[in-house]
């Protein structure tokens, strides 16, 4: 896949040496998974980094370190890696007591400690202006955890740094079959199964829906969207016969959005089984069927209600090519959809795919943004 000419938004700009630069800052994320690894295989193509600042957010020591490991590892393919020397880094330096700690391919609290240490220095200089997204290789929640960090996830603390209260996980993935978009929003991420109908909320899903539609049309120039929702039950209830939050208050609060937003199509409660039917049609095209026409008639984006809801379709077809985008946040973030992969790391076989599409996404938006207003919703 070309990744220069993946675009995302529903323009056609593109980046060039007459526009100014976009700064985006790409952290290392966990020092003992493949987030080194991802990001300076990604650096090495020249088609990602061309018109862009990129500042590497890290230990400049465990990155050097790192790449000498994956050279020796590797050597007939060392060109795939860029040299660090070659890089804008934003050291971080760690404790030694830490550092020596950091085991590859073993998450601990140490390595914890670090991601953590890289994420909270890039938000901080993305506040003051010096970047404007931040493109963030894989942590492990675990490790966080081990080094007295509570949070979810990355996102949860993108947003508390950032003093926001609403933002929303959502996943962006281009064909490379086809060329169609595919645009997941989650309304509930990290809890559990048991929780997720406690969760939602007329108030929760309208927060989702104003985000979404705010996205879709300040980072992807979309001012019409069509909006697919999930059901929450299977069958979308049938009737109440499979659950009842579909008519007691989830047909009534889409009822409202509809008056709320008349100039959009949205479309739900769709069942869980076959909402994803279409995506799949549009994402794979005809590669059984050449003669078949064309599926059509797709959502510009889709509102899932759960984590796996919405993540097992788009990790189906999209696992390497699937983006997470943080939404409400006063500046772009972007993530490669896959974990730190403690079992593959340091043998330098890591697939850099993702870490380049999410650089690529992210500078995009970052290139959307500088051209249209900011957007509030009322």
């Amino acid at each position: 896949m070309n990744i220069s000419q993946t675009l995302f938004t529903n323009t056609d700009t593109k980046l060039d040496n007459s526009q100014k630069r976009s700064r985006l800052a790409v952290t290392l994320g966990d020092p003992a998974g493949i987030g080194t690894e991802v990001v300076l295989k990604a650096l090495a193509d020249p088609q990602i980094t061309q018109n862009l600042d990129i500042t590497v957010v890290g230990s400049k020591s465990l990155l050097q370190e790192t790449y000498l490991h994956l050279q020796r590892q590797n050597h007939q393919n060392s060109d795939l890696l860029i040299d660090p020397a070659k890089l804008t880094i934003l050291d971080v330096p760690l404790d030694r007591s830490i550092e020596s700690q950091i085991i590859m391919g073993s998450g601990n609290a140490a390595s914890g400690e670090a991601s953590f240490a890289y994420l909270e220095t890039a938000i901080a200089r993305t506040l003051e202006g010096k970047f404007q997204a931040i493109v963030t290789a894989p942590i492990a929640k675990s490790a966080w955890k081990a080094a007295g960090y509570d949070y979810p996830g990355q996102t949860e603390l993108l947003a508390m740094r950032s003093h926001v209260t609403k933002f929303g996980m959502l996943f962006v993935a281009r064909s490379p079959y086809t060329g169609w978009t595919l645009r997941t929003l989650l309304a509930t991420t990290h809890i559990p199964l048991r929780a997720v109908a406690d969760t939602l909320t007329p108030e929760l899903m309208s927060l989702k829906l104003d985000l979404l539609v705010e996205c879709l049309e300040q980072d992807f120039g979309l001012k019409t969207p069509k909006i697919a929702i999930a059901g929450l039950n299977p069958h979308s209830g049938e009737q109440g016969q499979l659950g009842r939050e579909e008519i007691d208050w989830l047909i009534p609060w889409l009822e409202k959005e509809r008056d709320h937003y008349p100039n959009l199509q949205l479309d739900g409660f769709i069942p869980p089984d076959t909402m994803w039917v279409k995506p799949a049609q549009a994402w794979y095209g005809n590669i059984l069927e050449p003669k078949k026409p064309t599926i059509q008639n797709t959502a510009d984006a889709y509102l899932a209600l759960y984590h796996d809801q919405g993540l097992i379709p788009v990790k189906l077809m999209a696992f390497d090519q699937a983006i997470n985008t943080s939404i409400g946040l006063p500046f772009i973030r972007t993530s490669p959809d896959h974990g730190t992969a403690f079992d593959i790391a340091g043998q330098g076989i890591a697939n850099s795919n993702s870490m380049k599409v999410a650089i690529a996404l992210a500078a995009e938006l970052a290139q959307q943004r500088q051209n249209l207003p900011i957007l509030t919703m009322q």
